[in-house]
């Protein structure tokens, strides 16, 4: 028996974590985990003013994503159960170094870092990246009312960071695979090839990983 399956799908806002991860839960029959998002009390207001509300925002997010990958361990992969997860743990890093001041920051990475030192790791990641207008786009595609006062610049900032993260995170764990895919020129949503194509991309690094094989 291999590894059991623990796939994270990452990238930035509107780029379309959550509706490829829900694609991957039903064609492989893996658990899903969908990360809390609308239920943080303090996201909205962190939109209008991202200085005075980012320590709450992003100890929230902590608090809660450690909870759920506590329960997604103890539940599922304990119990040979593969899950796929619309985000990754190590997101909080991105957002908490871009919002928070050096002295929130290093408070946090302390807490992070104990929360997250025995977390289950993922054996591939899958990033999905795309242009600032089509992220622009897609937020306003599925009117989340939370969302509306997204700034711009924010948006594509956080998206640099990500670029930057991602290639950290490759550069520091080898032996984690990242599939990478632009969403501008993929639509799995509208297109089927392009989801097949995704699957197939996935199911070679899960061969290589030598995961269950839980294909359809």
């Amino acid at each position: 028996m291999g590894e059991i399956p623990f796939l994270t799908v990452e990238g930035p806002i509107g780029v379309g974590k959550t509706s490829l991860a829900k694609a991957i839960s039903e064609h492989y029959q893996f658990t899903l985990l969908k990360e809390i998002v609308d239920e943080n009390p303090f996201l909205g207001k962190f939109y209008d003013n991202i200085e005075e509300w980012s320590f709450q925002t992003e100890m929230f997010f902590l608090c809660n994503r450690y909870k759920q990958l506590s329960d997604i361990h103890h539940h599922y992969l304990n119990k040979n159960k593969p899950v796929v997860a619309d985000y990754h743990i190590f997101k909080n890093l991105i957002f908490a170094q871009r919002s928070l001041n050096e002295s929130e920051y290093n408070k946090y990475l302390k807490i992070y870092d104990i929360l997250t030192a025995d977390m289950p790791k993922p054996n591939v990641i899958i990033y999905l990246d795309a242009s600032l207008e089509t992220l622009l786009d897609r937020i306003k595609m599925r009117g989340r009312e939370i969302e509306k006062n997204i700034s711009p610049l924010y948006l594509e900032q956080l998206s640099i960071d990500y670029q930057n993260a991602m290639n950290d995170f490759e550069a520091k764990h080898p032996d984690i695979p990242v599939l990478r895919f632009n969403g501008d020129n993929l639509d799995f949503v509208k297109n089927k090839e392009d989801l097949l194509h995704i699957y197939n991309e996935l199911s070679n690094a899960l061969e290589k990983k030598k995961c269950i094989d839980h294909k359809n």
